[in-house]
C-alpha cells in the first residue's frame, strides 16, 4: 500500500468543534492520513486531514457549518483510486471501518448505514435473478415472487429513505421491473432500454457522487458477458441516448470517461467512436481546448491511423513521410536529459543490430542541443531529430506524449501499427514477427 504524501501535511486546518467523522483502518501500518474533501459537480475541495494513531484510528471533527452532502475519505495514492464516498447530513456523526479487502463499512450514521443495508438488499435480490435465468428460467411463478420481492424491496427503501439525503441515491438506483413474465432475451434487453430511467443527471448531489459514474461503468462494462466491439457500441449509445437532453458540461464528464476507460483498455475503435460520434463535438461546444486536443492527438496517434507528419531534421530538410526503403520504423521520442531514455537506448541499438529492414527514428526533446550532441554519437544508424522546447514543443501535443521515451512503430507507409509501452514491449513486437 502506497504511503500517502508528506506533501499534503503542510495544510493547515481550523475547525469548530461539531459532527465527528472518525474511522479505522486496517491493518494500521499500511496507511499514515486520512484526508477529507467536500465533493462537488467539477471535483472536490479539500476539509483537513488527519493523522492515523498506531491503531490505525482517526477523527475529523467538521465546522458546525459544514455544508451537508457527498464528502470523500482520500487514504493513500493516487487519490483519484485510492478514495470512497460518505454522505454528510450535518446532524450526525460518521464512523466506519475500512480494509482493501472488505471494503467501507459504517458502524455510526444512519444515512451511510441504510444505503449500505439497500445495495446488500439489492445485491441479494439480483443475484436470485441471476440464478433463476441461470437454471432456465422459465417457472412464472418463481418469476414473479422475484420480483414482487425486488418491488417491495425498492419501496420499503424508499420510505426508510424519505427526507433523508440517501432518498435520491434509492431513486436513482431503481431498476427495471417488469410487469409479467420475460424470458432472457427480452428482460435483458428491456433492462438495457430502462438501466437510466430513475438517474436524474442533473441532480448535484449525486453528479457530486461516484453513483453516475459507477453505474455508468458497471453498465457498459459489466452488464453483458460480451465483450464484442458492437455489444460496446450498443451501450455507448444508450448512455448517449440516457444524458443527450442535459447540457453539454453534464454528457461531457460522463462520455470522457468512457473514453479514457476504453483508451487505458487501448482499445482505439471504441476510444475513437465516442470521439468521432459525441465527444469531439461537446468539446468544441463547451470551448474546452484542452479535452479537444486531446481527443484529436489521440485519433490521429492510435494504431491504423497514418503518423503525422513532422520535419525531422531541417538541415538537410528530411520528413517522416520522406523517408524510404524500410518494412518498418521504429519512431522514438526521447531526452538525453531522460534516465530511463539513457537506459533503453543502448538496448534498443542493440536488439536492432539483428533485424533488418527496420530504421529506428530518435527524436529528442531538448532544451538546448548540448547533451543531446553528445550523446547521438553513439547511435550512429539511427536517423535523429531535435525538438527544442521540450515539454512545450509542438510534438508533444501531436502525438500526445506524456513521459519519455515513447515508442511508436510504423510500416512502410507510416501508418501506426504498434505503440510499446516500454523496450520490453518493442522487443516482444519484433520477436513475434
Amino acid at each position: 500500500m502506497k504511503k500517502i504524501l508528506s506533501l499534503f501535511f503542510l495544510i493547515p486546518t481550523f475547525l469548530i468543534s461539531q459532527q465527528n467523522i472518525s474511522g479505522t483502518f486496517s491493518p494500521a501500518e499500511d496507511y499514515t492520513y486520512a484526508f477529507l474533501y467536500k465533493s462537488t459537480p467539477d471535483g472536490a475541495n479539500y476539509i483537513n486531514r488527519a493523522k492515523l494513531d498506531s491503531l490505525g484510528n482517526f477523527t475529523l471533527t467538521l465546522d458546525e457549518n459544514a455544508d451537508p452532502g457527498i464528502y470523500k475519505i482520500v487514504y493513500a495514492i493516487p487519490p483519484e483510486e485510492n478514495n470512497f464516498d460518505l454522505v454528510f447530513s450535518g446532524k450526525e456523526d460518521i464512523n466506519f471501518t475500512f480494509s482493501m479487502s472488505e471494503g467501507v463499512n459504517f458502524t455510526e450514521s444512519s444515512e451511510n448505514k441504510l444505503w449500505a443495508s439497500y445495495l446488500n438488499s439489492m445485491d441479494v435480490v439480483n443475484k436470485t435473478i441471476s440464478n433463476f435465468y441461470t437454471r432456465g428460467g422459465t417457472d412464472k411463478n418463481a418469476f414473479n415472487s422475484i420480483f414482487a420481492t425486488l418491488k417491495d424491496t425498492q419501496t420499503s427503501y424508499e420510505k426508510l429513505a424519505k427526507g433523508k439525503l440517501i432518498e435520491a441515491f434509492v431513486k436513482a438506483n431503481k431498476p427495471y421491473m417488469p410487469e409479467s413474465y420475460e424470458d432472457l432475451p427480452t428482460y435483458s434487453k428491456n433492462l438495457k432500454a430502462n438501466f437510466f430511467n430513475s438517474v436524474d443527471f442533473n441532480d448535484e448531489l449525486l453528479r457530486s457522487s461516484s453513483l453516475i459514474t459507477d453505474r455508468v461503468s458497471g453498465f457498459v462494462f459489466g452488464l453483458s458477458a460480451n465483450t464484442d466491439n458492437d455489444t460496446y457500441i450498443n451501450h455507448v449509445d444508450i448512455v448517449a441516448r440516457a444524458i443527450e437532453n442535459n447540457e453539454a458540461k453534464i454528457q461531457s464528464p460522463v462520455l470522457e470517461l468512457l473514453w479514457q476507460e476504453f483508451k487505458r483498455r487501448e482499445n482505439h475503435d471504441l476510444a475513437n467512436y465516442i470521439s468521432n460520434k459525441y465527444l469531439l463535438n461537446i468539446a468544441k461546444t463547451t470551448q474546452n481546448k484542452i479535452l479537444e486536443q486531446q481527443l484529436t492527438s489521440y485519433k490521429n496517434t492510435s494504431i491504423g491511423s497514418i503518423a503525422p507528419d513532422f520535419a525531422i531534421q531541417s538541415e538537410p530538410s528530411l520528413k517522416l513521410s520522406e523517408l524510404k526503403g524500410d518494412q518498418y520504423y521504429v519512431l522514438i521520442f526521447w531526452s538525453s536529459g531522460c534516465v530511463h531514455c539513457l537506459k533503453e537506448l543502448p538496448k534498443v541499438k542493440d536488439l536492432m543490430s539483428n533485424i533488418s529492414n527496420t530504421k529506428v527514428v530518435a527524436y529528442g526533446l531538448e532544451d538546448d542541443a548540448i547533451n543531446w550532441s553528445e550523446e547521438i554519437k553513439s547511435y550512429p544508424d539511427f536517423v535523429h531529430g531535435i525538438g527544442l522546447g521540450k515539454w512545450e514543443n509542438q510534438l508533444v501535443q501531436t502525438f500526445a506524449i506524456a513521459a519519455t521515451p515513447t515508442y511508436f512503430i510504423l510500416d512502410a507507409n507510416k501508418k501506426i501499427i504498434a505503440k510499446p509501452y516500454d523496450f520490453e514491449g518493442l522487443e516482444k513486437f519484433f520477436k513475434k514477427e
